[in-house]
């Protein structure tokens, strides 16, 4: 048997009953539910790129299924199938068998099996696509907020780009602020439930935050061909970010920094009661931070009312 075979006979060989055939052959066998239609996804995370090279293992593994999982999420779509596709520099044994537990820790918690993937040396990258059921006409697009729609956000904005920020020494965070940024940096929590839930009438578009609110609230807006205003103190922060309210870029950091994978979404008035209901039910945070217009732009107000001003809108994967 080859070291690649063995390694992955070691590390990502769990059963996988969903599927009719997972890891082992040539590929994978699936069998859709009865009237499902299949929503897939694929995200490539690279060191030094996506992630800091002394990321623990687990840390990673877990975040590597869950950025992919999240898309699911902004789709509606229940999460059933994962592969995996790992570029290494070596075969440590040790770092493996801590990657797989975050990975398998994460699918497990989303009710997504790994069915198949690849193995390679090289520099350190990741490539998962992530697939799963959602019934015909359900599924949550970037292209159906209508003007007079609410814009809704889940959980809290701005800690993981705070996270980073410790990491790189540019905040000085104490222990407990510490490990609530580091947390929302490394293990984000993908909202499947929620967005399974928002397709059941109560959402129109959706989109997950992985680039900033900024930046991602924008692709809803292209593709809906309408504005937005978004109200800066109706932002949802946690205590630990609002520690660092002082810092001249503080706003530029929560609307733009990225790594939320929380779910931006547009939903009618009437649905106001049924989301905070929703909230509730799913123990998830949801906000209102603003309402989509008739008239191009997207314009952010601070307490006065007034514009602020924008230095930046967000992630951008290629700079000129």
């Amino acid at each position: 048997m080859s070291a690649e075979f063995d390694l992955i006979r070691r590390h990502f060989s769990r059963p996988a009953p969903g599927a009719t055939l997972g890891v082992g052959d040539d590929a994978a066998l699936l069998d859709l539910s009865p009237g499902n239609q299949l929503a897939v996804t694929t995200d490539t995370l690279v060191a030094g790129v996506h992630f800091l090279t002394d990321v623990q293992p687990a840390a990673l593994g877990w975040k590597a299924a869950a950025v992919n999982l999240s898309d699911l999420a902004a789709m509606g779509a229940r999460p059933r199938w994962l592969t995996l596709a790992l570029t290494l520099p070596q075969a440590d044994d040790n770092w493996l068998a801590e990657f797989a537990r975050g990975f398998y820790d994460c699918a497990a918690a989303a009710g997504a099996e790994l069915v198949g993937g690849d193995t390679t040396q090289g520099p350190l990258s990741i490539t998962v696509t992530a697939m799963g059921e959602i019934g015909p006409g359900r599924a949550l697009r970037r292209n159906a907020a209508r003007p007079g729609q609410d814009i809704w956000v889940s959980g809290e904005l701005g800690d993981a780009a705070l996270g980073l920020a410790a990491l790189r020494g540019e905040i000085l965070a104490d222990l407990a602020d510490q490990a609530v940024l580091l947390s929302r940096l490394t293990l984000p929590q993908p909202r499947n439930a929620l967005g399974i839930a928002l397709t059941m009438g109560l959402a129109s578009a959706c989109i997950d935050v992985s680039d900033g609110l900024l930046a991602d609230l924008g692709h809803i807006l292209t593709a809906s061909a309408t504005g937005a205003v978004l109200r800066w103190p109706d932002i949802p922060l946690s205590a630990a970010a609002r520690h660092f309210s002082q810092m001249g870029d503080f706003a530029t950091r929560v609307l733009a920094g990225g790594d939320d994978y929380e779910l931006c979404f547009t939903a009618d008035v009437a649905r106001r009661s049924d989301l905070d209901k929703l909230a509730g039910r799913l123990g998830v945070r949801l906000t209102r931070i603003g309402e989509i217009t008739a008239l191009p732009g997207l314009h952010l107000l601070d307490e006065t009312g007034r514009e602020m001003t924008r230095s930046q809108s967000g992630y951008a994967h290629f700079n000129a």
